[in-house]
């Protein structure tokens, strides 16, 4: 073991290669250039005097010591995105870098406005703000505060409930007239790909409703409902937030996954995360009406 040496920059790329499977993505997830990857993985095996990955096409694939190095890192990482979590817990100050992630379509209807009242009321944080539907791993720093449509925040988080939520039915003005002047006729919806098909309350009130189009994506199926294609079941604050759109009684508004503020048990404490909490809380508190039947 006399003379190898392996920084920590070093070990985090062998980790990242072994997890993405390519130099690109692991350059992706690192946030470095593809060469510098390169260069590390390089440098390491030069270092150890050994192979850490077989250089496929397909990709990199890596050797036993290449998977010993990654098991090791990975618990060098558990560490420290340990302290990482601890020392921001204990951050009592209202400055530096505070990163949340929230669903985009939440972001654009409601958060912002939370997001706007924090940067003028704290503009000495750094706010980053992750828009995705995916849900971002709190535990190993990807975001400090998640904003989560869910039944629950997760075994190893602490969750505020903000809301609970209803869906209902939408659809654009000229359908949603349609169906009030002949409300037994043919209606189409318009329906996620994974879904079997009309809704069974919809079907209950009127059994000649078919699918006229699956959409795997949300927003395009707003765009489809505002477009006149169909009638889309939809969370109401997604509904009555929507430009030409209208609540359509083709079914009775029925309850959907609450939306919750969640993070790390180490992290919640933390100045920054528990203000812009405290914001979210009055805010749902204030608008709570905005989704709910």
């Amino acid at each position: 073991m006399h003379g190898m040496e392996l920084d920590w920059d070093d070990i985090k790329t062998i980790l990242a290669v072994v997890r993405d499977g390519t130099l690109r993505r692991a350059a992706q997830t690192l946030g470095v250039n593809y060469t510098t990857v390169a260069r590390r993985i390089t440098r390491a095996e030069t270092a150890l005097g050994q192979k850490l990955f077989e250089r496929l096409t397909e990709g990199y694939r890596p050797t036993e010591l290449g998977l010993l190095a990654a098991r090791h890192g990975e618990q060098m990482e558990q560490h420290q995105n340990a302290l990482l979590r601890q020392l921001q817990g204990r951050d009592e100050t209202l400055r530096g870098p505070l990163v949340i992630t929230a669903p985009q379509i939440l972001l654009n209807l409601h958060l912002v406005h939370v997001i706007d009242q924090f940067c003028s009321l704290h503009p000495e944080v750094e706010l980053s703000v992750n828009a995705a539907n995916d849900l971002v791993d709190l535990g190993r720093g990807r975001a400090d505060l998640a904003v989560r449509v869910s039944d629950s925040p997760g075994d190893a988080l602490t969750g505020l409930r903000l809301s609970d939520q209803h869906t209902a039915a939408f659809a654009s003005p000229e359908v949603a007239r349609r169906i009030a002047e002949a409300p037994d006729d043919p209606t189409g919806w318009i329906v996620y790909s994974q879904t079997k098909g009309v809704p069974a309350a919809a079907l209950a009130r009127n059994p000649r409703a078919f699918v006229r189009a699956r959409f795997d994506d949300m927003i395009a199926m707003i765009g489809a409902a505002q477009a006149g294609l169909g009638v889309v079941r939809m969370p109401m604050f997604i509904g009555r937030g929507t430009p030409d759109l209208v609540q359509v009684p083709v079914m009775e508004p029925s309850p959907y996954a609450p939306i919750w503020a969640v993070a790390h048990a180490d992290v919640w404490p933390g100045a920054k995360v528990s203000a812009f909490r405290a914001l979210l809380k009055a805010y749902f508190r204030e608008h709570g009406s905005a989704f709910r039947a």
